[in-house]
């Protein structure tokens, strides 16, 4: 029996692995690689240079590498790339880059992209990630290895979002959030850590009161950020995760949500 349905309109010159599931009335252009395992759902259209990798799920009526809205773009030869094991909701829309920055939008693997959201030109997402029903990022964003965005964030280009962070439910990102940090509101503040994302990962108690600290220092004790970042040299020496958390400070090109 077929994996590909009758229906489904597939360009010649895609590559599409032998396992791959394509659903009915999906569209499949030309320049897009699918790897071995993925499943298509229907009423999917995915546009190239797109490469997908193995093992993801693309759910009904998402649009997959379609050419940015930016003004800039002038129909350039820009890619997405996407690794493995990622899920992909309903009516998701993913735009390829553009020549002025990376010209690829990139998402790694593991992530899991919910519903109607939104994921613009050369934008960066790595691994373990979660984007909430709604949630929309605009072009150039960056997001580190397990950044959860809850429902109808808003995420400003440009701005950078740290490994293990957390946005509250329609919150409005305009400056990078470091590492680990929870945030909420519009503009977005910064509440406190993500611990309890911590302890569902494994972080022992030392490092999570480690952290408990370099946020005080950083947050709550009125010092500069260059001030804060030395009175934790000691403590980022001892501990990786704190040293996460100040470097994701020090390479903030925006300023950080405070």
């Amino acid at each position: 029996m077929s994996l590909i349905d009758p229906s489904a309109i597939i360009d010649p010159t895609a590559q599409l692995a032998d396992d791959v599931t394509v659903g009915p009335w999906t569209i499949i252009g030309p320049g897009v690689e699918i790897g071995a395992g993925s499943i298509i759902a229907s009423h999917v259209v995915i546009k190239g240079p797109t490469k997908i990798g193995c093992h993801n799920h693309i759910y009904q009526f998402a649009s997959v590498g379609e050419d940015t809205p930016d003004l800039k773009y002038r129909g350039e030869a820009t890619r997405l790339v996407i690794g493995d094991h990622n899920v992909i909701r309903e009516g998701v829309t993913i735009h390829r880059g553009t020549v002025q920055d990376r010209s690829e939008t990139t998402i790694g693997n593991h992530n899991l992209i919910m519903a109607y959201a939104h994921v613009g030109h050369d934008s960066v997402i790595a691994n373990h990630c979660i984007l909430v029903n709604n949630t929309a990022l605009a072009g150039h964003v960056h997001l580190d290895d397990w950044a959860i965005l809850s429902g109808y964030t808003l995420v400003h280009q440009y701005c950078h979002i740290g490994a293990h962070s957390f946005t509250a439910m329609g919150t409005a990102v305009g400056k990078d959030i470091p590492a680990f940090v929870t945030v909420a509101g519009n503009p977005a503040q910064a509440r406190s850590m993500n611990f309890e994302g911590m302890r569902r990962r494994g972080f022992t108690d030392e490092t999570i009161q480690a952290l408990r600290r370099a946020y005080k220092t950083v947050y709550r004790q009125g010092l500069t950020i260059e001030q804060a970042l030395d009175a934790l040299t000691e403590s980022a020496a001892e501990h990786a995760e704190v040293e996460l958390f100040c470097a994701s400070i020090r390479r903030s090109a925006r300023g950080i949500t405070r």
